[in-house]
């Protein structure tokens, strides 16, 4: 399939990952103002590329993807929820996401905190939706739960927030920067190509194949981000840039500068590449998300 394609499909797939959300979070019976800040950052405009990766491994293992819907909107709630609490003061401390204000900005700081617990508690019930069909074991469904609480918890996403944060203002290595990045991004990154492939029904093979694609992914996307931080275009990013040199965070260009971190990243997609080689056609769309990675200005 060509770009144009090959983008479409991907958009096909944001609809449908858009339209799972909208019907998940429908319901008011919620407090009426958690219930609209729950929404407001899940519909601010994101990119979607978490659930796409995981409805796109599992069909490149021959799984059927529209009957993973709520893993793969579980995934994106867990993703918002990391955002909401990493803008708030007591971490970021950002003004704007995805062009908007950030959610502690419209809501409030208590009600931006319970918004983003309210996305994560609800997003491993919803997970436990794909068994219903009964096409999914439910063993493999509680599989993909434990995937999920180990990418964003303390021994995933939350640990290298944690490990981020007790970095500002100090002088690190190689070593912790990589753990950094391959935790606090690079977890839920391979978490999703990991479900997808599970739920999928692919094999050790495959799973391990499409694991090493996920991790060099999610280390090309977190390059590439501080690249952005640093050079991009706040318009198009829809957030300030340069808030990691104004934290005093640890970052590749920090650590490597900017062109040999763009070399970096560049050898990561490489690497991506190279893992799908096992794989057809049926692995295109995760081929062209790790193409985008070193286009994309957003």
């Amino acid at each position: 399939m060509n770009k144009d394609t090959l983008k479409r499909e991907i958009n096909d797939r944001v609809r449908l990952i858009d339209q799972a959300l909208d019907n998940y979070l429908s319901n008011s019976a919620m407090p009426e103002t958690l219930h609209q800040a729950m929404r407001y950052s899940v519909f601010a405009g994101g990119k979607r590329l978490r659930p796409v990766l995981l409805l796109a491994s599992a069909e490149a293992v021959g799984g059927n993807a529209d009957l993973l819907l709520p893993a793969a909107a579980a995934f994106e709630m867990v993703h918002t929820y990391s955002l909401i609490h990493d803008d708030l003061p007591a971490m970021d401390n950002d003004d704007f996401r995805r062009g908007q204000p950030t959610n502690h900005k419209v809501f409030g700081e208590a009600m931006a905190i319970l918004a983003g617990d309210g996305l994560l508690t609800e997003a491993f019930g919803l997970i436990t939706e794909c068994c219903v069909s009964e096409s999914i074991a439910p063993g493999t469904v509680v599989t993909v739960i434990k995937e999920l609480s180990l990418a964003a918890g303390p021994f995933g996403m939350i640990g290298g927030q944690a490990a981020d944060i007790s970095s500002e203002n100090q002088s690190i290595d190689k070593e912790v920067l990589d753990y950094i990045h391959s935790h606090k991004t690079g977890a839920l990154f391979k978490a999703c190509v990991r479900a997808g492939a599970i739920m999928g029904g692919g094999s050790a093979e495959q799973l391990a194949a499409l694991t090493r694609y996920a991790e060099n992914l999610g280390l090309a996307f977190q390059i590439t981000d501080d690249v952005l931080d640093v050079e991009g275009d706040s318009r198009k990013l829809g957030k300030t840039v340069g808030s990691d040199e104004r934290l005093k965070k640890a970052t590749y260009p920090s650590l490597y500068g900017l062109e040999v971190s763009k070399k970096l990243a560049a050898d990561a997609v490489d690497r991506t590449l190279r893992a799908l080689d096992m794989f057809g056609r049926e692995a295109d769309l995760l081929r062209y998300i790790a193409g985008y990675l070193l286009e994309r200005d957003n």
